[in-house]
């Protein structure tokens, strides 16, 4: 307890009943950190071990074993039970391919929607004659839960509840606590008029440095305890009392990125060291605070500043929430390149008519181009702003009649024509991924993996599946934050890394070229509606554009951005490319500050001119 508030208590034990005491000083032992972590797995990792046997193959892995046979190169098994399975072929003398991970575990809710399996690039190497290994690391489930508990300047005791991992706050940034005996329950209202309303309930138990809560995202009690700032650390931005911050050049790990001092190049290390420092300075027990997992900068090809926060570190595979959406925008160019017959003027329908027949016959169906895909504009009805839609990505992804999501949104009946309206839809984007996968015959994790996680010596990332195995694109695969970066050097350098083409410097031009605008005429919301799920804008083909206001300049930049903070911008005419990853989910107020004034009020104005 502070010093300020020991002289309240002082003056108060002079004025108030002895009850009123109690319960302020009973009130008083809940003050401090509190926290509770869950590991949900997956149980099943470490080393796998395949070999042979005449035409019999035999995969083991933590205790299980599964036979399988191939069917030439091709390597395939699963182990049942919801343990994980490989997919994948021989190459010379090793097998590479994807660790197929079960979906997150079943014995708890997924507040962040679809518990989606993931696949993981995998290889085998060769040990000895018909025998191969690897190390399988798949995406680690868990879920943390801190409540700092603290007086505010009126001496009202609240909570902050946080939760790096989907940002479960308990519905709000900050509640009231109230206590009576052993009872606990937290709240907030409206306004100053009405009364408190309650959003989570709770206990003390007998042991004094527990707390148990029933948190809803989860289904399940969550037993908090006592910790000591140390003891949790990831609740803040960087440990407590670590804000001595000095600007530091990058490492250079072997995984492509040249590094160097932002002042090699032309960059204030000073204004940089200024930014960190403010972001290590937030405290995240405040209303509505900026939860910062990394930022990175990338300046005339060079990464000059690279610092992480949170817990999160330069090997952690972030959740890319919608900012995956642009990975299909990136193979597309690819493939392109690579002589596939498929752009953004192929008829969806046409390229996909083995899946038919289709519900909801249209003749607006055929008219549906991948342009239309990319820009949100295909005229399906599927708006994942609108509860009520039935493409809406929660409604998709929930439901369990149709485990193939490609023929879901394929059957939507249609809302207007293609190209008339702009409506936000992650099923528009999951269907390029059929596009690309039927136009090249290649499962979309393996075409990513060739594509572009390849070329770009990306490092471990995951993938996400749906329901029927095939490859998710409406977003959610997890990268590095290096690696995220790399897309935007890529496109700065005109589709080339490291000497090696991925896409043509037309497809960098065409793709990030406004092809569709966003305003209330062409989203049909009014003008009070509209602001409260988009700003006026144009879109690229699963770009966003952006005009960066940095003093008296104005800068054209691109974006890949996700719910949360995952953005990746991109400047152009800076030779500037920059990376935030976040933890904001559903506070868009937040998190689209990121690029919209971070970036052009105190990265840009770093640039020495």
């Amino acid at each position: 307890m502070s010093p300020r508030w020991s002289a309240v208590l002082a003056c108060l034990a002079v004025t108030m009943p002895a009850a009123a005491l109690a319960d302020r000083a009973a009130e008083d032992s809940l003050i401090g950190l509190w926290s509770a972590h869950f590991d949900f797995g997956p149980k099943v990792r470490g080393e796998l071990v395949v070999t042979r046997a005449g035409d019999v193959w035999r995969a083991a892995i933590a205790g299980r074993e599964a036979r399988f046979r191939s069917a030439g190169d091709s390597i395939r098994f699963d182990f049942g039970g919801g343990a994980g399975g490989f997919r994948g072929a021989r190459h010379g003398s090793d097998i590479a391919g994807f660790w197929l991970q079960p979906s997150p575990a079943e014995d708890r809710r997924d507040s962040s929607g679809s518990a989606q399996r993931d696949a993981t690039p995998l290889a085998l190497r060769a040990a000895g004659k018909d025998r191969w290994r690897g190390t399988v690391r798949p995406l680690d489930d868990r879920f943390t839960l801190y409540m700092k508990v603290d007086r505010n300047e009126s001496g009202v005791l609240f909570a902050a509840f946080r939760n790096p991992e989907q940002n479960s706050n308990g519905g709000a940034s900050l509640m009231r606590v109230f206590r009576t005996g052993d009872s606990l329950w937290f709240g907030v209202r409206p306004d100053t008029a009405s009364p408190y309303q309650r959003r989570v309930s709770g206990w003390m138990a007998r042991d004094p440095e527990r707390i148990t809560v029933f948190w809803s995202d989860l289904g399940r009690a969550a037993e908090l305890r006592r910790s000591s700032p140390a003891g949790a650390a990831a609740f803040f931005p960087r440990p407590p009392g670590d804000t001595s911050y000095v600007y530091r050049r990058p490492p250079e790990t072997g995984d492509g990125w040249t590094t160097a001092r932002a002042g090699e190049v032309g960059m204030s290390e000073d204004t940089l060291a200024c930014l960190v420092r403010r972001l290590i300075r937030i405290d995240p027990a405040t209303r509505r605070p900026s939860l910062i997992h990394s930022l990175l900068v990338a300046y005339r090809g060079r990464l000059v500043l690279e610092e992480y926060f949170f817990g999160f570190d330069r090997d952690t595979p972030h959740d890319l929430r919608s900012a995956g959406k642009t990975l299909g925008s990136v193979m597309l160019g690819a493939v392109i390149r690579a002589g596939t017959p498929i752009g953004p003027e192929t008829p969806v329908y046409s390229a996909l008519a083995s899946r038919g027949p289709f519900a909801n016959p249209d003749p607006r169906k055929a008219r549906i181009t991948v342009a239309h895909l990319l820009t949100h504009t295909s005229g399906l009805a599927c708006d994942d702003n609108d509860d009520a839609s039935p493409g809406n990505e929660d409604t998709m992804q929930s439901q369990s009649g149709q485990p193939d999501w490609w023929k879901y949104t394929l059957d939507l009946p249609m809302a207007h024509e293609p190209g008339e309206r702009y409506a936000y839809c992650s099923a528009n984007s999951n269907l390029v991924g059929a596009v690309l996968t039927t136009a090249t015959h290649t499962w979309l994790p393996e075409l990513f993996e060739r594509t572009v996680a390849r070329p770009l010596q990306f490092g471990r990332y995951h993938w996400n599946l749906m329901p029927d195995g095939e490859g998710y694109l409406g977003g959610g695969a997890h990268l590095r934050s290096r690696d995220l970066l790399k897309i935007g050097q890529l496109y700065l350098d005109g589709g080339v890394w490291k000497g090696h083409r991925v896409v043509d410097s037309t497809w960098v031009r065409i793709s990030t070229a406004a092809h569709a605008h966003i305003s209330p005429a062409t989203t049909g919301l009014d003008s009070a509606r509209f602001g409260d799920f988009y700003g006026e804008a144009d879109d690229g083909y699963a770009w966003h554009l952006a005009t960066l206001q940095s003093g008296d300049r104005r800068y054209r930049g691109y974006a890949a951005t996700g719910n949360g903070g995952q953005v990746l911008m991109v400047v152009p005419e800076l030779d500037l490319a920059v990376v935030f990853t976040a933890g904001n989910y559903g506070q868009g107020g937040i998190w689209t500050r990121f690029g919209s004034e971070i970036v052009p009020r105190e990265i840009i104005p770093a640039i020495r001119r």
